[in-house]
This record gives structure tokens, sequence and C-alpha cells, in this order.
């Protein structure tokens, strides 16, 4: 959205508590997971486009991280949108380029921890932040402020089924761009991005309780008992006790094992395989999300085009 940096690996800023639903959404799962010999190796897969395409399976975090012609024209439409009216305002509005369509695939949640080698040059700094507005100058002025962003006391609030919500302007430049794409559904589809979201958490959760996944699990771990480190959990929470670039630099050997275990057991394959089907079935038992994904997503791209077209 225009005037908001996009973090790596989100799209909305969400508060979450959730509760309950797992136990359904496994439980479909559970009766067809079709437990099948495991894959030899994932070895095949250890490309970056190898990646990209188990990356791409699960169907609720597709919708929610793809970032196609369609999202990229949407937000440049909304960007264009903000900087006319700031500027009818009488303030230069000037955000960051709309990222190209494609250019997404990094922000893909890993669910499953490490993929690949970490990097020595790489950082945890995240996403350097935009650089703020000098003192003194337009941009810093409260006038300003409230011009994009509105009136604080008007911002709306959006809730999911179980417990997500995100605020946004109720006016402003800001609420008024997406308002010119999406019309009456703004808040729809802010709520359905929510679920979405909500859907991807219970399927994760879900996920532990499905056949093919606990066996692909329990392959990793009697790898990992081989290799020297015995009574790992799963490579996600084994990434979690290396939080920060430095301390997994320093525990190279133990992720050189995670990441040969996942090869040799085809864990990668499996987990994400499985996660789809968790997914897709969440989907199809909340049908209304779909149903107003679709909708929303097509009104707005169309709305999109006459804002670029207009624009010239």
């Amino acid at each position: 959205m225009p005037g908001t940096r996009r973090p790596r690996r989100a799209v909305l800023t969400l508060t979450a508590v959730l509760v309950g639903g797992a136990a359904v959404v496994g439980a479909t799962v559970l009766t067809s997971s079709g437990e099948g010999a495991p894959p030899r190796s994932d070895v095949p897969l250890a490309t970056t486009a190898g990646l990209e395409r188990l990356h791409k399976l699960p169907p609720v975090t597709d919708k929610v991280f793809t970032w196609d012609d369609v999202q990229a024209r949407s937000a440049e439409a909304q960007r264009a949108h903000a900087i006319g009216c700031m500027a009818r305002r009488g303030f230069h509005y000037t955000p960051k380029a709309t990222p190209p369509a494609g250019s997404g695939e990094d922000q893909r949640p890993r669910p499953f921890g490490l993929e690949t080698p970490p990097s020595e040059t790489s950082d945890d700094q995240g996403p350097a932040e935009e650089t703020p507005p000098k003192p003194g100058s337009p941009e810093a002025s409260p006038a300003y402020a409230k011009a994009l962003f509105g009136d604080e006391s008007k911002r709306v609030t959006v809730k999911g089924t179980r417990g997500m919500s995100v605020s946004r302007p109720g006016d402003g430049c800001l609420a008024e761009a997406e308002t010119r794409l999406l019309g009456d559904g703004r808040l729809r589809w802010l709520q359905v991005r929510i679920e979405l979201f909500e859907g991807q958490e219970l399927a994760r959760t879900a996920l532990e309780k499905d056949p093919s996944f606990r066996n692909a699990t329990a392959r990793w771990q009697q790898c990992m008992d081989r290799a020297g480190f015995p009574g790992q959990h799963d490579p996600q929470a084994l990434l979690k006790t290396l939080p920060s670039q430095k301390a997994r630099l320093g525990g190279r050997d133990i992720l050189k094992a995670d990441l040969r275990c996942k090869s040799e057991t085809g864990y990668l394959t499996t987990a994400y395989t499985r996660l789809a089907a968790v997914q897709q079935s969440w989907l199809e038992a909340n049908p209304a999300v779909v149903r107003d994904w679709t909708a929303l997503l097509a009104r707005q791209d169309k709305a999109a085009r006459e804002v670029l077209a207009a624009k010239g």
C-alpha cells in the first residue's frame, strides 16, 4: 500500500491470539493423508527454482504472498492516487517505487526451518527503514501527517474470526487511495487477508497431526541422531535455538546436519506437500473467503487499470 513499507515476510501488521479450530482442519486432512513411499532425496529441489516451486504449493500462503501483475498494478495505482491526493492538498508525496511483479518470493514464510546454508555476509537487520523527513520540512509537519494518514480518532480496525486484527487509516490520502480501488469492499478485503493469515496459522498447527508429516519429522530426527545431534524436536525448533546470524554461523555443523538430513529424507518435499493439502482443506471449509478474495481482487484490478490509464 502507498506510504507503507512491505516487510520481508509479512503483508499486514497483525496482533494474533490463535485459539481453537486447528483440530477441525486436522481431522479433515487426517482421513485422507495419502501416505506413500517418501521421496528418496530432496537434492533435485535444492536449487532456487526447486525451492520456489515448493514454496508455491500451499494455496493459502500463495494467495497472501504472491506479488503478481495484479498485485503490483493495484499497488502502483494506489501509489499514484495517493500522490495526486497529496498534491491536491498542497503536499509533495514521494513514496518508494512499487516493487515489480514477481519480486515477493523472499517474503514467504519458511515454516520448516533452514532451507539453504546461512551466508556469512547476510545479517538479521531486515529491510532498511524509510528515511525520516527532515525536521522543519513540510513532510515533518502535523498537517502533512494528517493529510496522508488521516485523523487518528477515525482509524478503522478490522478483525478476523480468531483474534487477529489490523488497524488502517479511516480518512486521509492513503484511505482514499484504497477506497478508490475497493470502494465499499475495502474493509472486507482487509478482513479476508486476516482470515487467510489465520487459516495459514491454523493449517500449520494442524499439520503436526498429519501422519505423513509426522513420519517425515521422525526420519529427520533419526538422521540427526546418527549425525551426532540427538534429541532434536524438529527443524523449526532447531533454528529457533540459534536466533542470530552470529549464532547460526557458530552452529554451522548442526545446521549442515539439518540440511543434509532434510535432503536425505525428503523432508521439505513432504512438509510442503502435506501443508498444501491441509491449507486446501481449510480453503474448502471456508468458501466465502475464496469467493470474496477472488471478487475483490478482480474489482481492484479493474479500478487500478482505470487509475493508471487516466494517469497516462
